[in-house]
């Protein structure tokens, strides 16, 4: 497709994406910025990745990976391919669109942390110029694309929809998932203007099998915290459910199987010891510290954090219970976690369940160790500082411990082995499906 490029930064700059003559600048070389820029460079744009932090940087240009689920062999073609990756904020003046793939965290009150996003944009302002489009993926509260990043680029005298173009495209991201990637998760878009949004469907085309476009960048915002409250709801609902289920004594895995068999109106989800990953634990309180403004308590998401935020101290209780019918007390017990990140299969442990749950065992007494085979040293987060290293299961590391907490389902894990050796294992993901006097369902 051709266009009219004489004078309209708006045609120029199509011209160039439909012509992959544009490059793509993204900020962010995590979990989600670093596989989009990857897809980018393998349709064959000239591609640019941002990240504060130079070791990633000193990585990325090695053509190494530091995500388990990104091969090295990815990045090293995209290197061939053009792609570098720098800390040096002035170069977004050669990128023709620009994507904001920074963390959205809570501060210690629960309220949004926006310095990540604010801070970008403030990086990359003075850099800007006609014929770009700013995308931002980071998930937010509905109006954060309109009333922090359009006032900052119109200070810049640029005119949004005419010399520079912004939207809001939510990441959908499921690491270690191998059923979805980044080309086949469907895409969603919506920009400040109708212009924005054309530009922002044209740029996303090219990296995705399909982009959706919505009436605004609110529609945009609101709908990825939609996906994510839709999921810790029925998260925790099924919490609440399996504590209702152990005080009578019925196996709640057998009864999610059992429902599950309706063919309609039903979708099953799991329980577990809390809810983890940067999206699901965080991002329904952005909403509810923004519907504050309208008046409205968002009764139902908050129940539902509570009900999740209460499952570590739930898990720990049955391990107490367990240990006491052992005749054994938690306080100066050998305990070891297995699983560290905060789901199956992948090496990411933000938010994990697993920081709090040994959190608690160790104000308990507990002396606690861990076993995760994607995870070698504890890493350091804001909340919880651990000097641990991963230890190796053997028969003889599985009965030296009085219990073994199972609170990461890795396929990894050698479960029959875990069962023959280890006296006491209180299994929170319904691993062990089967009776056994060594196995406590939690």
């Amino acid at each position: 497709m051709s266009y009219d490029v004489s004078g309209d930064p708006r045609a120029q700059l199509l011209q160039r994406l439909a012509s992959k003559t544009a490059t793509i600048g993204i900020i962010g070389m995590g979990y989600v910025g670093l596989p989009l820029i990857l897809r980018f460079s393998e349709v064959g744009f000239r591609t640019i990745g941002f990240d504060n932090d130079l070791a990633k940087v000193v990585k990325l240009n090695r053509g190494e990976s530091y995500i388990k689920h990104i091969p090295a062999a990815g990045i090293a073609q995209a290197r061939a391919n053009g792609f570098e990756a720098t800390s040096d904020y002035s170069r977004c003046r050669e990128a023709d669109a620009i994507i904001i793939c920074v963390p959205t965290p809570l501060n210690r009150h629960r309220e949004p942390d926006l310095s990540f996003v604010v801070n970008t944009t403030d990086a990359i302002i003075p850099h800007l110029r006609r014929g770009q489009i700013v995308s931002l993926e980071s998930t937010t509260y509905p109006g954060t694309t309109e009333e922090e990043l359009l006032p900052r680029m119109q200070a810049a005298n640029l005119e949004v929809g005419k010399d520079v173009f912004l939207v809001f495209s939510p990441e959908r991201e499921d690491p270690g998932n191998p059923k979805f990637t980044t080309r086949t998760i469907p895409k969603i878009c919506g920009g400040v203007t109708p212009q924005c949004l054309e530009v922002g469907v044209a740029l996303y085309s090219w990296a995705v099998d399909k982009v959706v476009a919505v009436s605004s960048t609110r529609a945009a915002e609101m709908s990825k915290l939609l996906e994510n409250i839709h999921r810790a709801v029925n998260i925790g609902l099924v919490n609440e459910m399996k504590i209702i289920a152990d005080r009578m004594e019925i196996d709640i895995y057998e009864v999610i199987r059992a429902a599950a068999t309706k063919p309609f109106g039903f979708v099953p989800y799991f329980p577990g010891p809390g809810l983890g990953g940067h999206c699901i634990p965080i991002d329904p309180f952005y909403l509810t510290w923004k519907a504050k403004e309208y008046g409205v308590h968002t009764r139902f998401i908050e129940l539902a954090g509570e009900v999740n935020s209460a499952m570590p101290e739930w898990v720990v209780g049955k391990v107490m219970d367990a240990l006491n019918e052992r005749k054994t007390t938690l306080n100066g017990a050998r305990v070891l976690v297995l699983g560290v990140a905060y789901k199956k299969n992948i090496d990411d442990s933000r938010e994990t369940p697993s920081a709090e749950l040994i959190k608690l065992l160790q104000e308990k007494g507990a002396d606690v160790d861990y076993s995760d085979p994607h995870i070698p040293t504890f890493p350091t987060m804001r909340k919880y500082k651990f000097e641990m290293k991963s230890i190796e299961l053997t028969p003889q590391t599985l009965s030296a411990y009085d219990c073994v907490l199972l609170a990461t389902d890795h396929d990894a894990f050698d479960y029959k082995l875990i069962k023959q050796h280890a006296v006491l294992i209180v299994d929170t993901r319904g691993v062990y499906g089967d009776a056994a006097d060594n196995v406590v369902k939690a």
